[in-house]
């Protein structure tokens, strides 16, 4: 057994030792001397004893422990703690996280919460549930410190002294004029470095980042890559600072947009709660749209092959070929359809780039086509010399007609694969929607085309 394992029972068996005295003076001294990720281990392999757990700590650690729980965990926590214990961790909880918890929840839970809370941790809190969902307004912090341009460096320190220790972060120092307007920021190390006489004034160069309260979250998180911060202030649209976002929270916005993208690109909803939490049918619901629009789609490759029904019945050796034709359109059409959607979530490509995006897509095609092309080809003639009469005397037809259909499936799945999203980007659409099923069951379709199409220009006259 590994130390570190070794540690992990060790600390749960103490725990339960602990908790079979009931003494919770000793249970709260226990729990505080543990590191927080270990109080979180606790309440991970003891559901049953989270509320428990989270009552038995001092307020500032509880808050620790509760903020990076999972939110079903939170709601269970709060249905069991006293209102009391409740109170104080809203409370304590920086504004960005109690947000974040409470819109969660039913309308009706949030009125009753929010009457728990502080007059001016109320008025901040309906102040952020005001802003749209996945806007900036909803991540952002009103703890920050704040100067004016006339102090000095000394008056600087001495602020962040005073109002430092309620804030969500001192890296960053920020500077407004009279009116609240954003003048600049300026990090703490510059103001470590510089004189205590010093102006703040003629210290800093205006050049900051800001946001706006109502971008998006997913644009947020992109200013935050390009510009290695670890804080950037929140404006409207006057450029008056309204709060902060810090880099913790762009991280768990990252976490669930990547987590509902990957689900989108499944061929279903964002679940929006752990697997083994969500009931079977809200999992029900989740996924059976996606399939029935998926299946109405296949339902034209059916018609597709009921239009061609005659040429297949005249070379039925077409058929045979059927598989082979969609799963490489349809795999081509997914890989162009993830490179995209992947490149658009991390800021690498937009949608002004999409003439580049298809002459580079229509390149790879091309290349991509012709190599799966020459392989259907020999596959065909491979099987020709090993069988000679199993594709018939016009063998070489059919094999030419396989390479050319290849080349232009495979054409047609990278186009399609890329431009889907762009083109649902452009509409204002999730790009993830355009799913590797949902791209794959469209490049079906028009597969079939192509390959009867192809089919009939090279063998008419001979076997058609």
């Amino acid at each position: 057994m590994s130390e570190e394992l070794e540690q992990e029972v060790n600390l749960s068996e103490l725990f339960l030792e602990i908790l079979s005295k009931e003494d919770s003076h000793l249970l709260k001294e226990f729990l505080d001397a543990q590191n927080i990720s270990d109080v979180v281990e606790l309440v991970n392999e003891f559901p049953d004893k989270e509320a428990t757990i989270i009552d038995n700590m001092t307020v500032h650690r509880a808050v620790s422990v509760f903020k990076i729980l999972d939110i079903n965990q939170q709601k269970d926590i709060v249905k069991e703690l006293p209102a009391r214990k409740t109170a104080k961790i809203l409370n304590e909880l920086p504004p960005d996280d109690r947000t974040d918890f409470l819109e969660e929840l039913p309308k009706a839970a949030i009125r009753d919460l929010i009457k728990l809370l502080d007059p001016e941790e109320r008025k901040i809190t309906l102040s952020l549930l005001g802003y749209p969902e996945d806007s900036v307004g909803r991540l952002m912090t009103p703890d920050y410190v704040y100067v004016y341009p006339h102090y000095t460096v000394a008056q600087v320190l001495d602020n962040i002294r005073r109002y430092g220790k309620n804030s969500e972060t001192i890296d960053v120092i920020y500077i407004i004029d009279d009116l609240g307007g954003l003048v600049d920021d300026i990090r703490i190390r510059d103001l470590l470095l510089a004189k205590p006489d010093d102006i703040i004034k003629d210290i800093i160069d205006g050049r900051f980042v800001a946001l706006n309260v109502y971008d998006d979250q997913e644009h947020a998180s992109q200013v935050f890559k390009m510009n290695n911060r670890t804080a950037i202030p929140v404006v409207d649209d006057n450029d008056v600072l309204l709060g902060i976002v810090t880099i913790d929270d762009i991280l768990w916005v990252t976490n669930e947009e990547f987590s509902e993208d990957m689900q989108k690109m499944g061929g279903t909803e964002a679940l929006n709660e752990p697997y083994l939490d969500i009931s079977i049918f809200k999992l029900f619901k989740k996924r059976i749209t996606w399939l029935v629009i998926l299946f109405f789609g296949e339902m034209f490759t059916a018609t597709a092959m009921g239009y061609f029904e005659g040429e297949i019945k005249k070379v039925t050796l077409l058929a045979l070929f059927v598989p082979l034709i969609l799963s490489s359109g349809g795999n081509s059409g997914s890989q162009a359809s993830t490179l995209i959607i992947q490149a658009m979530s991390i800021g690498e490509i937009t949608i002004k780039d999409w003439w580049k995006i298809l002459r580079r897509e229509i390149t790879s095609g091309i290349l991509l086509g012709t190599v799966l092309g020459i392989i259907g080809f020999f596959r065909v003639l491979v099987w020709h010399s090993i069988a000679p009469g199993l594709y018939g005397e016009h063998w070489i037809l059919i094999a030419i007609t396989i390479g050319i259909t290849l080349v232009g499936v495979v054409l047609w799945g990278t186009i399609a694969g890329s431009m889907l999203p762009v083109f649902l980007k452009r509409l204002g659409a999730d790009p993830a929607a355009s799913s590797a099923p949902f791209v794959a069951t469209l490049v079906d379709v028009t597969a079939l085309v192509i390959y009867f199409t192809v089919a009939l220009l090279a063998l008419r006259g001979t076997l058609l």
